[in-house]
């Protein structure tokens, strides 16, 4: 059976969940607060834990298969007996019934233990502020949007990530073109010199982050780097405490891939960077080898907004180290119609006016 850990409050029984602000374990009942050094001994067992994806799941939730629900587990709550439900990549969550947060031990298991964690640096009410601010002064922006009650459905999630070290040798050359023009009293002169530059160098990148979640998109998720990676503790599932968390879906093979794509690009930027003096340059040719150097597993904190408008899936979210706040947001063509109308009756209006301000000067 699969092992659930809740953290609870030795002196009164009560749950504990991770507090950002003090950056510790907090009661809510009595208010005790502990270290999560405290509480090393609940992560002590991890390496002899069995994997959660070696349990016999169709077993223990045989009523999931055959309802064509396979690849979801059920979880018994220590607590109150209650159900929680969940995919097969669900590593920490809080029972529905009770409250209580829970974290599947076996989905941190062994090799599949995270390296690092940086914990939430920011709360539930920091989050709902930056979206406030983000929504602040958008006029076209649909009322749902704008609905408190709206904002409470902000998550916090740690998101499983890979980071790579690598190292990087690039050769590229360049054509590039120097023009200078002149003129006399009878003709307009452009002078057009040819170049062929080359660059070679190696470069060194620490910690290139890529998503392990096939839940989430990458290109939300780079637009809410940087993360402050001095900032990465070793990994304690007491962190988790409060909070969502999945295990990674994504290998580290196919991760690298993702981090490749991303080395390169900034290879050809830095290489480019250095290229001056020229009208134009373009790339000739580009040779850029990356060798991966180390890979480490972290959990980085998130918190997310999900919300449907008119038949589309609109994402928000914010870095929950720096409060880095990012999410498109879609248009009231409703108001806008009215926005345009009032727009072109104010003008019309003007006009009017000045025509009438003309005629009066003029006679």
């Amino acid at each position: 059976m699969a092992r659930l850990q809740e953290y609870k409050c030795p002196c009164c029984g009560g749950s504990i969940a991770f507090n950002s602000g003090l950056q510790k374990l907090k009661c809510d009942y009595c208010d005790t607060e502990f270290e999560v050094e405290q509480l090393e001994a609940y992560d002590q067992a991890l390496s002899a834990t069995t994997p959660a994806d070696q349990f016999d799941w169709q077993t223990q939730s045989a009523e999931w298969y055959g309802s064509g629900e396979e690849g979801m587990r059920l979880y018994v709550c220590n607590s109150c007996g209650g159900e929680i439900v969940g995919d097969e990549n669900m590593a920490a969550t809080a029972c529905p019934f009770c409250g209580n947060p829970v974290v599947i031990m076996g989905q941190y298991a062994g090799d599949l233990k995270p390296d690092y964690v940086i914990p939430f640096k920011l709360d539930k009410a920091a989050a709902i502020k930056a979206m406030e601010n983000h929504l602040s002064g958008k006029r076209l922006l649909p009322a749902p949007f704008k609905d408190k009650s709206h904002l409470e459905s902000i998550t916090g999630v740690y998101v499983p990530f890979w980071l790579f070290d690598a190292t990087v040798t690039a050769d590229i050359n360049y054509k590039a073109e120097k023009l200078n023009s002149w003129s006399d009293s009878s003709y307009r002169y452009t002078q057009t010199q040819h170049f062929n530059v080359s660059r070679s160098g190696t470069l060194n990148f620490e910690k290139v982050p890529v998503d392990g979640s096939k839940k989430v998109d990458d290109k939300l998720m780079e637009s809410l780097e940087p993360y402050d990676y001095s900032q990465l503790t070793d990994f304690r599932t007491a962190y988790l405490a409060g909070y969502l968390a999945d295990r990674y879906d994504v290998d580290d093979t196919s991760a690298f891939e993702r981090a490749n794509e991303r080395i390169k690009k900034s290879t050809e930027d830095a290489f480019r960077a250095t290229v001056e003096g020229f009208s134009s340059v373009t790339v000739a040719d580009s040779t850029v080898r990356a060798t991966q150097g180390s890979r480490k597993y972290a959990l980085l904190p998130v918190w997310f907004l999900n919300t449907m408008w008119e038949g589309q899936n609109y994402n928000f979210a914010m870095n929950g180290q720096t409060g880095k706040f990012v999410g498109d947001l879609p248009l009231d063509k409703k108001a806008l119609r009215r926005w345009r109308w009032l727009l072109t009756l104010g003008i019309a209006a003007a006009v009017f006016l000045v025509s009438v301000l003309f005629w009066k000067i003029s006679h």
